[in-house]
């Protein structure tokens, strides 16, 4: 049965609308009495409309919140806590993780759909492409005749830039630009209200990533949908987010609008990774990076888990868990908040605290 929770109190006029809520998730990784645990208590809230950025190194957990809110985690991953709410444009709301098989196949496609990492690959090498484009359009609307799919793959062909003629290849007779254009296609099929792209423009080069980029600005202008856009490059969030969700060893350590994120990174960890790439514009500049490697999340040091790599550390980051919350500094923007002692009031007169503001 599909639950149905309680609408929100009345939202401010000038508040945008939530359409996917994930609340308190918490994701484990093995059985037993001792479980990997991958995902810790992470919140995100997507508003109609907006493309949310998340990004953060390999193996923080980007790939599984993904596979975990959409009902996808493969064992031995075990969602061990927490809500997945998406409310529809009716305004009612169902927690994903409470759906039952036929409602979660129903929402897939429909509501909800997911570009995979590594996407180029994920075509299926022995049908045409048209074939590929009207599965998921046939078994949502089995009463569509032929012609109709036929239509509906032209349309979406069409859609994301590639010519129809193409829709009798297969899938190694497309360029990888292509391949990654017919999985969007593919994805935009049922017309949903999410996106949730894994890492879409890893395997292409720089000229073919500016262009995807472009293009899913551009259908979200024009069709409305929200996007969730994964990636480990904070510079590519720039051109096309419009918030951005910084991960770390399977929390969110920070969050904000992408240019309050890029201009001014709270998080000691932010500004690692925003070093980490050269600037696209102005002058150059000598890159920093992060030094050490990421936690081993079965054995997470006590504190804060950036501790043993973060050049600002004092003695309290080794021995309590920061918060995700606002600054003590009183930034203006609404939803900006940082998950680090050097930000926090009890923190914030430490002269350290001064070495990561603007």
């Amino acid at each position: 049965m599909t639950e149905v929770l309680p609408g929100r109190a009345a939202a401010r006029p000038d508040a945008p609308a939530a359409v996917l809520d994930i609340r308190d998730l918490h994701v484990d990784y093995g059985y037993g009495a001792d479980p990997t645990r991958v995902l810790r208590g992470v919140s995100l809230t997507l508003h109609r409309g907006e493309v949310l950025g998340l990004a953060g190194e390999s193996g923080c957990g980007k790939s599984t919140l993904a596979y975990a809110a959409t009902r996808l985690l493969s064992p031995p991953g075990i969602i061990t806590g927490g809500q997945v709410l998406f409310t529809r444009p009716d305004g009612e709301r169902v927690d994903i993780l409470g759906l039952d098989d036929p409602a979660l196949r129903a929402l897939r496609w429909r509501d909800i759909a997911i570009v995979f990492q590594g996407a180029m690959n994920s075509l299926n090498p022995v049908h045409r492409l048209q074939v590929q484009l009207t599965d998921a359009v046939r078994a949502h609307r089995p009463g569509l005749s032929r012609v109709q799919l036929a239509e509906r793959a032209a349309e979406l062909v069409e859609l994301v830039g590639i010519s129809v003629d193409r829709l009798r290849a297969f899938p190694h007779q497309l360029s990888g630009g292509m391949r990654q254009r017919a999985m969007i296609a593919m994805a935009l099929a049922l017309e949903p209200q999410v996106l949730i792209m894994d890492e879409p423009t890893t395997a292409l080069d720089v000229v073919m990533q500016r262009q995807i980029v472009e293009q899913i600005t551009a259908l979200r202008d024009r069709l409305g949908f929200a996007v969730i856009f994964i990636t480990h490059d904070v510079s590519l969030l720039i051109e096309i987010a419009d918030r951005i969700a910084i991960m770390y060893a399977g929390e969110i350590v920070e969050q904000g609008g992408a240019h309050a994120v890029y201009r001014t990174p709270r998080h000691p960890y932010t500004r690692g990774l925003l070093t980490s790439f050269p600037p696209l514009h102005g002058p150059r500049r000598e890159l920093g990076g992060i030094a050490g490697s990421p936690p081993d999340l079965h054995h997470l040091p006590p504190g804060c888990p950036f501790a043993d790599r973060c050049a600002f550390a004092f003695d309290r980051c080794h021995t309590e868990m920061p918060a995700l919350a606002p600054t003590a500094f009183g930034d203006a923007e609404p939803g900006r908040l940082v998950a680090c002692h050097l930000h926090d009031r009890e923190s914030a007169a430490l002269p350290t605290a001064l070495a990561v503001r603007p």
